[in-house]
């Protein structure tokens, strides 16, 4: 029988009720939905034909029985419990208005109103959330941003401030605790989000922040702002922290600026030096290390003459020690070997006679012997 009922009232709609509870027909040039009383005219011939003889009774007058329309009401209560949560959003029930069970995509169904209602919160649109700085788009014109400095200012680990932007993204993980558990979502991802910048950014100097360790940063500080949202048990998913600019006050930026110029000036001529001393050490270590092996050949060279001569000496002092005549004439035929070499020779025979003086001109001989070789 409710089956009967049911299908009754789904057609011509095909579904006996919407997401809000309420009956809606089709738009358009569709089909017209039928009268009621010929609607409550066919259930009645649907109860005589499973009650004969009394389930479809009229009432004195000819109106249609009261109980036909309790169904008919009931029958759409019941059907407008059902509701539909598309792939983007998740299913919220409230049963009396507290929260009671999380459904996926898709067709669900929930006791009717005022027994339980169904929230569909979008789950998967990402969210953003600016801090220390507004953007404003005007009709025609770029983007304006303003700067908010009680949010941007941070004091840095090495006691210097830093004016930093950044923006924050998340999604809603758990619809139940994102629509119950806390009362702003946006003011309080904003605020976790100011208190583990400031939590991070006290922890590095400022060269740190303003150069290479912006990633290390935005990576720490979602992590620290995840853990504070769990520990409220928030529903919320941080799924990025993007950092928009680092720089100091502008108070001061000119300053800091003319001190990196310097810091970098001094780099490079610390650069250039090592770099002279990285050339020239080396080098003097090579001319070093091979003025000591010639000393050390020089050395070599005199002690080994030395023994030489010391050996020879030895020697020469051996044999004329056992020959002390002849050794004195050897000796004396060496000196003078020595001694005339270089020098011009004439030899006269002192025992000539008849006035001709015998005269072998031994110069003469030796250059034109050098000119015959010639």
């Amino acid at each position: 029988m409710i089956k009967n009922i049911l299908n009754m009232v789904q057609s011509p709609w095909g579904n006996g009720g919407s997401n809000d509870g309420s009956n809606q027909g089709p738009s358009g040039g569709g089909k017209r939905p039928p009268n009621i009383d010929d609607l409550a005219g066919q259930f009645q011939d649907s109860l005589k034909k499973m009650f004969p003889g009394g389930g479809g009774a009229s009432l004195p007058g000819g109106k249609k029985p009261i109980g036909l329309f309790i169904i008919i009401a009931i029958a759409l209560w019941l059907g407008s419990g059902f509701y539909r949560v598309l792939p983007d959003e998740q299913g919220v029930v409230l049963r009396f208005g507290k929260f009671t069970t999380l459904t996926q995509p898709g067709l669900n169904y929930h006791f009717p109103y005022p027994i339980e209602t169904a929230l569909t919160p979008k789950v998967t649109r990402v969210n953003r959330i600016d801090v220390g700085y507004r953007s404003a788009s005007d009709t025609g014109r770029a983007t304006s941003i303003s700067d908010v400095p009680e949010e941007s200012l941070m004091l840095t680990g090495d006691e210097n401030i830093v004016d930093i932007d950044y923006s924050v993204f998340w999604i809603i993980k758990d619809g139940g605790k994102f629509l119950f558990n806390i009362q702003d979502p946006e003011e309080t991802v904003k605020s976790v989000a100011e208190t583990a910048m400031r939590e991070v950014i006290a922890r590095n100097p400022i060269q740190t922040v303003l150069t290479g360790g912006r990633a290390q940063i935005e990576i720490d500080t979602q992590k620290i702002m995840q853990e504070i949202l769990d520990h409220y048990q928030s529903g919320i998913q941080i799924t990025q922290v993007q950092t928009q600019k680092a720089d100091p006050p502008k108070e001061v930026i000119d300053s800091f600026r003319d001190v990196q110029a310097a810091k970098a000036d001094k780099e490079r001529q610390q650069n250039e030096a090592d770099a002279y001393a990285n050339d020239v050490i080396p080098r003097a270590r090579g001319e070093a290390a091979q003025i000591v092996q010639q000393a050390e050949g020089y050395k070599n060279q005199v002690v080994a003459s030395a023994e030489g001569e010391a050996s020879r000496f030895l020697a020469i002092y051996d044999e004329y020690k056992n020959a002390k005549a002849v050794t004195q004439e050897r000796m004396y035929l060496e000196t003078m070997e020595k001694v005339l070499a270089g020098i011009d020779k004439i030899i006269i025979d002192k025992n000539s006679s008849g006035g001709v003086v015998p005269y072998l001109p031994l110069p003469e001989l030796g250059k034109n012997k050098g000119n015959v070789k010639k």
